[in-house]
Order: structure tokens, then sequence, then C-alpha cells
């Protein structure tokens, strides 16, 4: 049986930029193996797979080529690119229910604008392997999901390499290196460890970290951020209470179809 597919690039305005992340439309779940098979197979760091529900939101699951997230960015704004865009969805707000809860992505002109849970970092012990997995040595290490060094500069930032070796020791899922910008509020880079995705070239889900955080830093509910990798991604940013939207631009590069069975 055939199901369809899309490759889309989020927090871009062009292919080629962004983060590319895999759509998959579903009339009902697969089980949960085979799609994180699927997920293995497009080795994307991401790939979105929802259902209609009745109430016309939609369930939206993510895995990465190793395992199923509770909470993803980059694939959710794409989601919301393809139902707008190639479903024919005529409401102005998507309402997404997951394992984090409800999210809601916003068509605002040009912008697709995400709601989300806020996640602040609080002060943590860093691991040694962690302070010693980048060239550069932060000035501050906190937590949430990922944890969240902070830099002096966005040249720090551009300029820390990553060792492997020590970050594949360290238990977490993702790494978040971060600092005021040079021509936005915040830059920041995100990297996997024990992963096929090395760094991720646009994380939308690290933003539900960064935002609170630069928000109190800067004083500023409405912020704008680059995350600096090869791709490079902009988003537009707003802390809501509890709540943080980010907002981006998405570019379709592929749609087609996958077989099974």
């Amino acid at each position: 049986m055939l199901y369809p597919i899309y490759t889309v690039d989020a927090f871009t305005d062009h292919i080629f930029g962004g983060n590319p992340a895999a759509v998959c439309p579903l009339e009902s779940w697969l089980p949960a193996a085979t799609m994180q098979q699927l997920a293995n197979e497009n080795n994307l760091s991401e790939t979105a797979f929802f259902v209609k529900r009745s109430d016309g939101g939609f369930d939206i699951r993510w895995f990465t080529p190793e395992l199923e997230i509770d909470l993803a960015g980059h694939p959710t704004l794409a989601t919301a690119w393809v139902i707008f865009n190639e479903l024919g969805y005529n409401r102005e707000t998507i309402e997404f229910h997951s394992k984090s809860g409800s999210l809601s992505v916003t068509k605002k002109a040009d912008l697709l604008e995400m709601n989300f849970p806020a996640r602040m970092p609080v002060a943590c012990e860093a691991p040694e392997d962690l302070l010693k997995g980048f060239s550069i040595p932060p000035v501050k290490v906190l937590r949430s999901r990922d944890y969240f060094l902070v830099y002096d500069s966005q040249e720090e930032v551009e300029q820390a390499v990553p060792d492997f070796s020590r970050l594949d020791k360290v238990e977490t899922l993702g790494v978040i290196i971060t600092a005021r910008g040079s021509d936005a509020d915040f830059v920041s880079r995100f990297f996997v460890p024990n992963s096929v995705i090395g760094e991720d070239p646009v994380t939308g889900s690290a933003h539900a970290t960064l935002i609170p955080y630069w928000a109190q830093e800067l004083g500023k509910q409405e912020l704008t951020a680059v995350q600096l990798s090869k791709r490079k991604g902009h988003l537009w940013c707003g802390m809501h209470g509890d709540r943080v939207t980010i907002a981006g631009k998405a570019a379709l590069y592929m749609k087609g179809a996958y077989r099974i069975g």
C-alpha cells in the first residue's frame, strides 16, 4: 500500500535552508515500530506522522531515526505547512494533540506561528564530559529537557567545535549552546549526542527553553532568533506566561509516496 509523504524545509523561505522534516499524513496510526523504521529510513532529524481527529484537530507524533520524542518544533511547522498548503485546510489555526499536550499553529501573513509550552532552564551540575565536549567553555550551564550552555558572544557560539567522543557520554537528548546575537536578540546551535543527527540545523523545541531564558535576560516579550547551523534558520519568538510562540516560514522540497507491504 502507498502512503503520501512530503519533505519540507522549516524556518526558511527557500529550499536547502532551514531544517528538513518528513511529513506523513495517515488515516489511522501505523504500529509504532513501523513508524520508527520509516523515520530511520528517511534519515532526517525528525519524521512527523499525523491523523485527523473527529473534532477537526490532528493527533501528531514525532520520530528521530532512533526514537520517538515528546516535542518537536520544525516538523510541527512543516506539518502545518502541508495541512494548510497541500491538504486544503481552510481554518486560520490548526490544533495538534501530542504527548506534550495541546499545540496550535496559526497562519499569520507569510509566517506560521506555533504555540508551545515554555520550558525554563534551571541551574544544574555540569558533567565533566559536557564541559570538555566543546572547544570553548561556557560561562553558565543550565538544564531543562536539554543541557543549556550560555556563552559570552555570538562569535563564540559560531566558533565552538563539538567533541562527540565526550558528548556521547552525556545522558541527554540534546545540548543547546546560546548567546546574545549581533543581528538578532539571541543565537543558538543544537547538538544531539549518540545520534546520526550530530548538529541539528534548526530546532523549534529548543526555543521552548531559549525563549523564556532570553525573555528574562533581555526584559523583552518579543524576540528574534537565528540558529547558526550551516543551513541557518530564522525565528520570530514571543513569551506569553507559561507558553511561547515560535514563528517561521517553510518551503516544500519534495512530495511523493512510500510503500508498505
